[in-house]
């Protein structure tokens, strides 16, 4: 039963339909009706947001349980449950990386934080664009056996290398798509409220807010490069995979607007999400077979949130030595 699809895309398509409906009608009324007029969005704002959309992914857990149960039975719906809540605590937690990106962008190009969230949500848009292609491309590939060994060992790779690669600063400008896209289509040096494009003299030029929204979009689909793997390291149902990652990612413009200034405190997070790409990999390429087929899902539950909450604890204790000489002086 482990092993078996429960919820193949041809027999469930009106599931992923209706899913998909109530994303675009959630993110419909996001922008078109509470962020109407760009705003700057205050902590308090971020944090009821976030509420909402941890809620609203709890919620679908429970009912997507009761769901199960009544077709598959109890262990198959506590089963699932679990594996739904443990993917979609490592996609919030690999988000957290995106957070430093947005912080170190905005900057980079003197984005007002009013027009931040507008950039975040065209941004979200085409996360989850891309994050639905490589979805249903890892659910095909998944069919492969060997494919799951190479999805693991290239998570242990990803996380030792997250351990000691050293921070780089944030260069838009010598990315090689940015750079492409100004051969075609010129940039203005200053920005146009909200606006991504002008015209000028009948002449189309793009806005530093898009290239700031280009540059995030490029950088997500890097993420997404280990975040969808990690995630059909813990569950074979692309029905998780996906809702889990939708979940996690609608809920990432709140958490960056209630993080952005504190971001730079949970240093050691960087150890964490390491730990964490690792352990998934393993599980991959080891500790399923070790344990007949299927690491219990349990365990990956309990040291995900332990290495993760160890780490922003560490962070949080053993603060940054040139903080410590600023505070001192």
């Amino acid at each position: 039963m482990e092993n078996t699809i429960l919820f193949p895309f041809a027999e469930y398509w009106w599931f992923y339909l209706g899913f998909t409906g109530f994303v675009l009608l959630m993110l419909a009324l996001d922008l078109g009706v509470f962020h109407r007029k760009a705003h700057e969005v205050s902590f308090k704002e971020a944090t009821i947001w976030s509420v909402v959309w941890i809620t609203l992914a709890l919620a679908f857990n429970g009912l997507f349980y009761y769901y199960i149960v009544d077709k598959f039975g109890t262990d198959t719906g506590t089963r699932l449950s679990l594996e739904f809540l443990t993917g979609y605590i490592v996609e919030k937690s690999l988000s957290v990386d995106n957070i430093f990106i947005f912080v170190m962008v905005f900057a980079y190009f003197a984005i007002p934080a009013k027009y931040q969230h507008r950039v975040l949500f065209y941004g979200i848009i085409g996360a989850l664009i891309f994050r639905a292609i490589f979805i249903a491309a890892g659910s095909w590939l998944m069919q492969f056996h060997w494919v799951i060994y190479l999805f693991g060992a290239f998570l242990i790779v990803t996380g030792i290398k997250m351990m000691f690669a050293p921070e780089k600063e944030i260069e838009p400008e010598k990315n090689f798509l940015i750079r492409l896209f100004k051969r075609f289509i010129p940039v203005t040096s200053q920005l146009h409220e909200q606006k991504f494009f002008i015209r000028d003299n009948g002449k189309l030029f793009a806005t530093p807010l898009f290239i700031a929204l280009l540059f995030l979009e490029l950088t997500d689909v890097i993420f997404a490069v280990d975040s969808v793997p990690a995630i059909f390291a813990l569950t074979k149902e692309p029905m998780i995979v996906f809702t889990s990652n939708i979940f996690a990612i609608l809920g990432l413009r709140a958490m960056y607007f209630m993080l952005a200034g504190a971001v730079d405190k949970f240093y050691l997070l960087k150890y964490g999400l390491s730990v964490v790409l690792v352990f998934v990999g393993l599980k991959m390429v080891w500790l399923n077979d070790a344990f007949g087929g299927k690491f219990p899902i349990t365990y990956s539950l309990g040291f995900i949130l332990g290495v993760i909450a160890i780490s922003v604890f560490a962070s949080l204790f053993f603060p940054k030595a040139a903080k410590m000489e600023t505070l001192e002086n």
